[in-house]
């Protein structure tokens, strides 16, 4: 797959000036990205935060207001001076789209804009084969349920594409070989940007913008697929190790096993297992564990974070037995459970159109 190449650092002799749209663009989005950071904040907290003054803050609150992507709280009393109005995002003052590629089939997200999924179909890879526009007709599918007033507030789709190393022969033959035409095709026929990222890395921004990772700026994110992948986000950048590296501790070697035992994932934790079974389980746990905590502590060795986030579609009770163990392997270190558990590639994928059009960069 080709991604497109990351952006060029900004030299003196190719930046430009800034007008004044432009610096309202930029103090706008960054109160947008405070508010998504802290729901319920006031204006005067926004004001001691971005050292923007009063009336600025005003100025911009209402302009978001009027534009639908603000919304005011009930005033808080009993405090000194007077009441507070806790400020938070709308949720309905912006959707988008995102999709991501599994290995039976395409997940289709439409989250509003406090980044709660509003819509979720998985689509099997023949079912989209049979239309030369089976990708963009089933993003259509998910845009219908909005209301049709809400349509214009779309902000964008987003795709999270595996890379060359995990992408099967159902996305090669979806998708074909350049992604700029892919991304041109649905832009022209549903008249929306798409945005594209790789897949683990659009997980990873998922979590930082919504979910466990929202307040924090450094932290280790694993995502528990199929394999296990990693990313080291640092500062709120997001660094990603050796192109196409995967651990064989993730949930198809788990499912695999399972299957001989006619036992899927959902039966974990139901108390439905032969001792046989619990055997397996418990094997899958310490290895995963180990891979897990072993790269924690390598990484420690060099960098400095406290967090680690785990991010999967597994069953909720698969997730947790995993935090606990890992939590008692290192107890120096916070294991957080991600929140997207519906798709979460797809909701990171679909938080790209924001970074894009709301978030400062």
């Amino acid at each position: 797959m080709r991604f497109a190449p990351p952006n060029p650092l900004r030299i003196a002799d190719r930046a430009s000036g800034l007008n004044a749209p432009t610096v309202r663009s930029y103090n706008e989005r960054l109160v947008l990205s405070l508010l998504l950071q802290n729901m319920g904040i006031s204006r005067l907290e926004i004001g001691e935060k971005t050292g923007l003054s009063a009336q600025t803050v005003s100025v911009i609150v209402r302009s978001l207001e009027q534009e639908g992507l603000v919304s005011k709280g009930e005033a808080q009393r009993g405090r000194v001076g007077p009441p507070t109005i806790p400020l938070s995002l709308n949720p309905k003052g912006a959707f988008s789209v995102g999709v991501s590629f599994g290995e039976s089939a395409v997940n289709v997200a439409l989250i509003d804009f406090v980044g709660s999924v509003q819509y979720h179909a998985a689509h099997p890879y023949p079912v989209l084969q049979e239309s030369p526009d089976g990708l963009a007709a089933s993003i259509e599918q998910g845009l219908l349920t909005l209301p049709p007033a809400s349509r214009a507030r779309v902000a964008g789709i987003g795709l999270a594409v595996p890379d060359d190393a995990h992408v099967s022969q159902h996305v090669r033959e979806l998708l074909g070989r350049d992604l700029a035409d892919v991304q041109a095709g649905i832009e022209r026929k549903l008249d929306l940007s798409v945005y594209i990222q790789n897949d683990i890395t659009a997980a990873a921004g998922g979590e930082s913008l919504f979910g466990s990772a929202r307040s924090l700026s450094d932290f280790l994110f694993f995502y528990l697929g199929s394999q296990l992948h990693s990313r080291l986000i640092l500062n709120y950048q997001i660094h990603s190790g050796k192109a196409g590296l995967g651990h064989n501790v993730g949930l198809s070697r788990l499912r695999d096993e399972l299957d001989v035992h006619r036992l899927s994932l959902d039966d974990i934790g139901l108390g439905i297992q032969s001792g046989e079974v619990e055997a397996l389980y418990a094997r899958w746990r310490r290895d995963c564990c180990r891979q897990i905590a072993g790269s924690v502590q390598s990484l420690l060795s060099f960098v400095s974070f406290k967090s680690v986030v785990i991010s999967s579609y597994a069953p909720t009770k698969v997730g947790q037995n995993l935090i606990a163990d890992l939590q008692d392997e290192l107890p120096e270190v916070d294991f957080l459970l991600g929140c997207n558990s519906t798709a979460p590639k797809a909701v990171g994928a679909a938080s790209l159109p924001y970074h894009s059009r709301f978030m400062v960069q």
